[in-house]
């Protein structure tokens, strides 16, 4: 089972997104690519800001401290979009537990139908 957290956003065209809990694979190995896949601009600056500060680290160091880098992406991805969420005014609305994304979604409508009208967008 994998864990979901619903987040959405009102007003005159409501939203709803599902982000996914745990280690994000692709955010680990594609750091910048996966940034600008989710939109999440601010994310990329910081990265690029500690990427560049990373490149100033003595040579046997360097290396560790990039891998370093990923890992804490790869495991902090998913809150960077929680808070990217949150900037974009979405509020959390809870959490779902279910095997993939569709079956989240028919649960988290079916525990809050008012959330149907967003799911789509």
């Amino acid at each position: 089972m994998r864990v979901f957290t619903i987040h959405a956003k009102g007003g005159e065209r409501p939203r709803t997104r599902l982000v996914r809990e745990g280690f994000s694979f692709w955010a680990f190995l594609f750091g910048p690519l996966w940034l600008l896949w989710h939109g999440l601009w601010l994310a990329l600056l910081g990265y690029l800001v500690a990427a560049v500060a990373i490149a100033f680290i003595p040579d046997p160091w360097e290396g560790f401290a990039g891998l370093a880098l990923q890992l804490l992406f790869g495991f902090h991805a998913r809150d960077l979009e929680r808070w990217t969420l949150r900037r974009r005014g979405f509020a959390p609305e809870g959490v779902v537990a279910a095997r993939d994304e569709d079956e989240a979604v028919l649960r988290a409508v079916r525990a809050r139908p008012w959330l149907a009208r967003g799911v789509a967008a």
